[in-house]
């Protein structure tokens, strides 16, 4: 199954390659060919009490469950926008729908969603800004050349991009005014509009190390609960190298919060305390992490949070309070709710993440 992943996804070979540094992330809106666009910016380790900044602009809701929100759709799927900003703290409107036709604006340079959130883009420099009275802000974010490839399926079915960024400007919480001048992760994804497609679970995390490292951890499965991918990305501006590793990864999950419904009515379990063990050639990666119990719906079908961290990598320690987390669960509720007894075999097959509930 491996193989066939690996030739219907060229992603991993697309990292393996130099990234041409002229190159920049394609950037558009909905065209004849691709009718769902993802567009993101994810900050974290930001000072309390943000913790984290997301900004995920999704044009299109699509037939693939972890993307989907039945009731946002006002007219027709296609049409619908659904816009997610949120922080640590305490938020009541950090997801909002918008008629892509009525509400919305696109451009060759600009997305503007209403008069609340826009970005603006020139080259690789990319504007977020949003106007609202619980959460504001104004960003510059700079594309650096330390670009992973997601997911980029044959004949352009679909493609899943992620660059390191610079980011500065200010966030405006409440009217507390929060100067920001940190490291980010722009994203952007395209993809037809599938009838079908099976993946069901998606875990992406992000950290910035104090050493200007950047770890973006990925863990992906299908609708049987089969691995698709299980990776981590460094990034080190200071090397200028981005490096993937997907042979030698375990992903797991220690404890859960009570089962919760989304809004969208999906079922499903929050991690509470996981982990990340890395062991490959030259490299030896071990992280503990305990959510801070912030989610928060919008993300596609799921949520965005942030985490404490513990991590020691190739023997340097360091302790974090301000990951970041995007979690989406839409697994047959049999998959999430794991006994013992699965879980001694589940180790032996190497097929499932364990959600044990305490």
């Amino acid at each position: 199954m491996q193989l066939f992943q690996d030739f219907f996804d060229q992603s991993k070979q697309l990292n393996q390659a130099p990234f041409n540094a002229q190159q920049k992330l394609p950037c558009h809106g909905q065209t004849q060919k691709y009718k769902i666009i993802l567009i993101g910016l994810k900050i974290p380790n930001l000072p309390a009490p943000l913790h984290y900044l997301n900004f995920f602009a999704q044009i299109g809701q699509p037939q693939l469950p972890l993307l989907r929100n039945e009731y946002l759709i006002s007219t027709h799927a296609l049409d619908t926008v659904s816009v997610m900003c949120s922080s640590s703290p305490h938020m009541a409107g950090q997801l909002n729908s918008y008629s892509l036709d009525k509400d919305c604006l696109i451009t060759d340079n600009g997305f503007y969603f209403a008069d609340r959130e826009q970005i603006q883009r020139s080259a690789k420099h990319f504007e977020f800004k949003r106007s609202d009275s619980e959460l504001s802000f104004k960003l510059n974010a700079e594309e650096t050349k330390l670009v992973s490839c997601f997911s980029k399926l044959r004949m352009g079915l679909a493609e899943h991009w992620s660059a390191l960024s610079r980011c500065e400007g200010e966030i405006i919480y409440k009217g507390q005014h929060i100067a920001v001048q940190h490291q980010g992760a722009l994203e952007f994804a395209r993809s037809w509009n599938f009838p079908y497609f099976p993946l069901a679970y998606y875990c992406m995390q992000i950290i910035n190390l104090s050493n200007r490292q950047q770890l973006i951890f990925m863990h992906l499965r299908d609708s049987l609960n089969r691995i698709l991918q299980s990776r981590i990305y460094i990034k080190d501006p200071e090397q200028n190298l981005a490096q993937l590793y997907d042979q030698g990864v375990i992903f797991r999950i220690h404890r859960v919060y009570p089962r919760i419904t989304a809004p969208n009515g999906q079922k499903m379990y929050l991690p509470r305390e996981f982990e990340w063990r890395l062991q490959a050639a030259g490299i030896n990666l071990y992280l503990r992490g305990q959510s801070r119990g912030d989610f928060k719906f919008g993300l596609g079908a799921g949520f965005a949070g942030s985490f404490s961290y513990s991590i020691c990598l190739n023997g340097a320690e360091e302790i974090g309070e301000s990951a970041y987390c995007e979690y989406i669960d839409c697994r047959a509720l049999n998959w999430q709710e794991q006994n013992k007894q699965d879980k001694i075999m589940d180790q032996l097959a190497e097929s499932v993440p364990i959600f044990l509930k305490k």
